[in-house]
Order: structure tokens, then sequence, then C-alpha cells
């Protein structure tokens, strides 16, 4: 027998609403809340472990639920009162998961190319634009997305949304500031940091190589450190009276004029 939970008191539920809100609780219990068919399809294509899944029988449909696999103990039906009360969208299938998160480290990331190419964004804060970042590295299958000082929790729900499930589809590792730094100088990848100062128009570098291509927040820019120990400052020119874009618009711009310069390599 399947499950069945009728009210928003319900100490399951939440728990879900602990978890959405509070990356305290996450981080404590090593869960993240998943919301969408398409979400939750990415993430067990990415070996992440299903814990539980909350369905409405009056939204979702039975060939949705065939589509993940998943065994009766782990299924739970809701109501459409509780579904609403836990749903950030109507337009998500009636499906929301608690998956277990994994340790974001940069020791578990595997290069699949001999000359990687690697995102690199400090101090994101905004989910949107971490989600946005997670796009474009999945649109242009970049072998790692590296997060240094991260200010927002990766499994912020609202990054999972904003990145329509793409916190899934790339390797990704958090570390400090300094750490990145290391592990990019021990493979030899060169860094090519977004900065203002002494630097060269993006288009005339060569990311053929092993590269990095780093990126800071809007507000201040990219620390002191990274400037040390950059290869090579880039600076995508600007004609109109703004002297800067959406850091998620200059990461892509650069990121897919270094997949233009590898031949858009499988």
């Amino acid at each position: 027998m399947i499950k069945e939970i009728t009210s928003i008191q319900n100490s399951l539920i939440k728990e879900v609403l602990q978890l959405q809100e509070k990356s305290r609780i996450r981080k404590k219990k090593g869960l993240c809340i998943v919301e969408g068919a398409r979400e939750i399809s990415l993430a067990q294509k990415a070996n992440y472990v299903l814990e539980t899944l909350l369905f409405c029988e009056e939204i979702s449909d039975s060939i949705t639920l065939e589509n993940f696999n998943v065994p009766v103990s782990n299924l739970i039906k809701i109501s459409r009162e509780v579904y609403h009360k836990i749903a950030f969208r109507d337009t998500t299938e009636g499906v929301i998961a608690i998956f277990r998160t994994k340790t974001l480290n940069l020791d578990s990331i595997v290069f699949k190319r001999e000359h990687p190419l690697i995102l690199v964004a400090e101090a994101p804060e905004k989910p949107g634009n971490i989600g946005a970042l997670l796009r474009t590295a999945d649109a242009a299958d970049v072998d790692a997305v590296f997060i240094a000082n991260p200010k927002t929790d990766v499994y912020n729900p609202n990054i999972i949304r904003s990145s329509v499930g793409c916190l899934f589809t790339n390797q990704i590792a958090t570390g400090t500031t300094e750490d990145i730094i290391a592990f990019l100088q021990q493979n030899k990848i060169q860094i090519f940091c977004a900065a203002l100062t002494a630097s060269k128009l993006y288009h005339t570098m060569s990311y053929t190589s092993s590269c990095a291509i780093v990126v800071g927040t809007e507000a201040t820019g990219l620390s002191a450190k990274w400037l040390e120990h950059s290869t090579q400052n880039i600076i995508i020119p600007m004609q109109g009276q703004i002297d800067s874009l959406n850091v998620s618009v200059s990461a892509a711009i650069v990121v897919f004029e270094a997949k233009r310069q590898r031949n858009f390599e499988e």
C-alpha cells in the first residue's frame, strides 16, 4: 500500500518545507528538494539517491511515475492541498522528490578531455545567476564548474529551479579561492580572469589548451588573489554606456568563444 498524506501539518511535509527554506537543515541532513519531472529525472541520471517521491495523483500521471522507477516503499501520495503548500510552481507535473546530496569536492572531479574547459565563478550569491551559469555550462558541455567561496548553498531550490536541473548535469565542485587556484595550477590549467584592468580582448586569446574562465560578481568583480594568479585578464568590449554585463551573460560569451575555437568538440 502507498502511504498517503492529506494534512499540511504532517511531520514529513514540515520537513520538506524546512529543507526548502533552510540551508542549515539541508546540510545537517544531507538532503535536498527537487521539484518537477525533468529535474528529478536529471538527478537520477546523475546517480543522486532518491529517498522519497511525493506525488499528487490529481496532477501527475502513471506514465510520469513509471519513468522514475521508484519502489512503492519510497512513494507517498499527497493531496492537492499539500502539493500546493510545498510546490513552487504549478507546472511541475505534481511530483516533488527528496534526494540525498553529494559532497562537491575538488578531488571528485574527473576530466573526460585531455584539455578541459572549466567555468569558475567566485562568490556568486544570487540563485538566478548561479542557475544561469549552470545552464550555460551544460549548453556548452564544459568539463566542470567550480564555485569559489560560495555565498549560497548549491542545493538551494531556487538554484535547482533556475538551472532547470543543470545542477545535476554538470560536474560541480566548491572550495576556497586558494584551493581552486591550487587545483588549477597543479593540473596545468591556464586561468583567464574576466576583469577590467590589464585586460586583453577576450576573442584575441586562445582557449584551445586546458583553461579556466573565471568570473566574479557584478558588484565587486574578482578578488586580488585571482588577479595575482591570472594567466591573462580578459575583457568583453562594451559599446554602450554601461561598463559590464550580467555575470552569466559574460560567462556565456567567453565560454562559447572557447567552444568555437575548439570546433565544438564532443
